[in-house]
């Protein structure tokens, strides 16, 4: 058992429309909004679920199923908080598994799974 996973941080979702997606999540569902949101190149909003976990919301393309964006922040994906992410670029590397390193600057990394879903590992 890999007692390194603390929990999972976020989840991700593509969306189209910023001002809709900000009224359901946070007027009609109360999602309070996190303004710690780094500068990214794109557009989006985090919301709140708890002290602990978040939705973010992504205004990227969508692309096709079958073409995933090369960097795994882009894309939608799963957050897993770890206690040492070193632990797991070492293991990744060991089984020639690729990812990107957060592009914001925190100690995250991207990777994809054998079906080509997206999972982002932060510490």
């Amino acid at each position: 058992m890999n007692n390194n996973f603390i929990a999972i941080h976020h989840a991700s979702m593509i969306i189209s429309n910023l001002v809709k997606s900000k009224h359901f999540y946070h007027e009609i569902l109360g999602l309070a909004i996190d303004d710690s949101r780094p500068d990214l190149s794109f557009d989006g909003l985090w919301l709140n679920i708890n002290e602990n976990q978040q939705i973010h919301l992504l205004l990227v393309d969508n692309p096709d199923p079958f073409e995933r964006p090369l960097h795994g922040g882009r894309d939608r994906h799963t957050a897993f908080r770890v206690k040492e992410l070193s632990l797991i670029q070492m293991r990744l590397d060991k089984y020639e598994v690729s990812y990107t390193l957060s592009k914001s600057g925190r100690k995250a990394l991207f990777c994809r799974d054998p079906d080509g879903n997206t999972l982002e590992i932060m510490e």
